[in-house]
């Protein structure tokens, strides 16, 4: 039987979505989250979208853009007074002027984006489209709001004890083993613990081993809840199913993890993503395949947590009034750009057998999910470089000032050509063993196995007009997200 905080949770869902769907009926608009893991791309991936639609930019798939049915698109003042904008105007320049990646998500932001345009019935209409971009690690939150503090805790020990995961939580492992559940509750094991499982979910997200599945998200980007009690625990040993002493270690952690989930986990469940009606996942897969199958395999269970986070299907009325529902997940494998063209489908192919064996872990109902492999700023070219009697399909690009290969330290200022290497054609080698070796050179026999990091491509302005993003098949995720309400 549901708790009356829970009732009381419902009724105030309901409420909003009631006040929402109102407004919806004179303004039609769809709420778009974009979200992903750490440095998956999600601020470049909004600021190409909306610059591409404020332009008009060259976008063939999408069909109401391609058509010209989108007579023109417009930011507008938005809706959230207590939520950031996003710096739409900062990033393009930051893009564009300086060649420089935007800094990553920490906090949730939002952008109002209207677009006017023409019906394929001839009529002409408005659609607004609210853009609510947060950092994914929020989203993996989700879960534990059906968790009691013995179940995370069971949980993120066991995951601590696996594979690559029980070298980098060693010195966590070590302090946890010198704490009794039962023993009287302390502040300064409790901040000792809270900082050495914070270090090790840190470290988790090196790109030695590129792990995903990392709540609590807040622990790695805790903005002014720094230093809180609801940001100052761990997990303990204790049982699944047992029951905490009063005045122990064990109640002190129950207590301050319950604070998070109040404090961090529901306003965000209700002020922002039960309102969401498409969603759009970023996902850094290349830093998994390099980083080999314990990765794969961590994404793997990450992308599962965040379908579990879904209360999705297709919207009807009811739904719509009393429970909004995300009814179109779309998965983007990212930084497609590192990769030749024709690897981009492979790509694709190992997002669509991660979320396939996600997708059957999970309680979904009619909602509309899709994969697809982009760049939303293209930062690559692509040519054939000769070695010996061989043409070798290579990228052209130029490393981020730092980067190195073969020995080799990069200016920040000189393209080079590498060869990026084929993604397999048989993709169950890169779930069981090895990492995938993308080379990062154009000489195969010299390459040191790494994805060089490059900067945005360098682009002219002609007449003072911005010029166009080059991107990766962002028209396609445009027409799944949002194609079908411009009809």
């Amino acid at each position: 039987m549901a708790s009356l905080s829970e009732l009381v949770e419902e009724a105030r869902l309901s409420a909003r979505a009631l006040l929402d769907y109102g407004d919806g009926l004179f303004n039609p608009t769809v709420r778009l989250g974009v979200t992903g893991l750490s440095r998956a791309g999600k601020t470049v991936f909004i600021t190409a979208l909306v610059h591409g639609l404020t332009r008009g930019g060259k976008f063939p798939v999408f069909e109401s853009l391609a058509t010209g049915r989108i007579a023109a698109a417009r930011l507008a003042p938005q809706p959230d007074d207590a939520v950031p904008r996003f710096a739409y105007e900062q990033h393009l320049a930051t893009l564009i002027d300086e060649r420089r990646w935007p800094n990553s998500t920490t906090d949730i932001s939002e952008l109002r984006l209207v677009i006017d345009y023409q019906r394929t019935s001839g009529a002409d209409r408005k659609l607004t489209l609210d853009i609510v971009d947060y950092p994914g690690e929020w989203l993996l939150d989700l879960p534990l709001l059906n968790k009691s503090y013995e179940e995370w805790s069971a949980e993120s020990l066991a995951l601590s004890r696996q594979g690559p995961r029980a070298t980098i939580a060693k010195a966590f492992l070590a302090h946890l083993a010198t704490l009794a559940p039962t023993a009287p509750e302390n502040e300064q094991f409790t901040l000792t613990a809270a900082k050495l499982f914070t270090d090790y979910l840190r470290a988790c997200r090196d790109e030695r081993f590129a792990m995903s599945l990392l709540p609590p998200g807040r622990f790695l980007m805790p903005g002014n809840l720094g230093g809180s009690p609801a940001l100052t625990f761990a997990p303990l040993d204790v049982a699944a199913d047992g029951s905490a002493p009063d005045g122990t270690l064990w109640a002190m952690m129950k207590r301050r993890y319950e604070a998070y989930k109040d404090v961090v986990v529901r306003p965000f469940y209700r002020d922002h993503f039960a309102r969401l009606d498409r969603q759009i996942v970023l996902v850094d897969a290349l830093s998994a395949f390099n980083a080999g199958p314990e990765a794969l395999s961590d994404l793997e269970a990450a992308l599962a947590g965040i379908l579990d986070s879904f209360r999705i299907g297709r919207s009807s009325i009811l739904s719509t009034l009393f429970r909004p529902r995300v009814d179109r997940i779309l998965f983007a494998a990212t930084k497609a750009d590192h990769l030749h063209h024709l690897s981009h489908d492979r790509l694709e192919d190992v997002l669509k057998q991660i979320t396939r064996k996600a997708l059957a872990r999970s309680e979904l109902s009619g909602a509309a999910v899709d994969v697809v492999a982009i760049a939303a700023v293209r930062a690559t070219k692509e040519a054939l470089v000769q070695q010996g009697r061989d043409k070798l399909p290579s990228i052209l690009g130029t490393p981020v000032a730092g980067e190195s290969a073969n020995g080799e330290i990069f200016d920040g200022e000189t393209e080079v050509a590498t060869f990026p290497g084929d993604l397999p054609t048989n993709l169950d080698g890169l779930f069981t063993g090895g990492a995938f070796t993308g080379l990062s050179s154009a000489t195969a026999d010299k390459a040191d196995y790494r994805f060089l990091k490059f900067r945005p491509p360098l682009l002219s302005r002609e007449a003072g007009t911005e010029p166009a993003l080059p991107h990766i098949r962002l028209d396609r995720a445009l027409q799944f997200l949002i194609g079908d309400r411009l009809q």
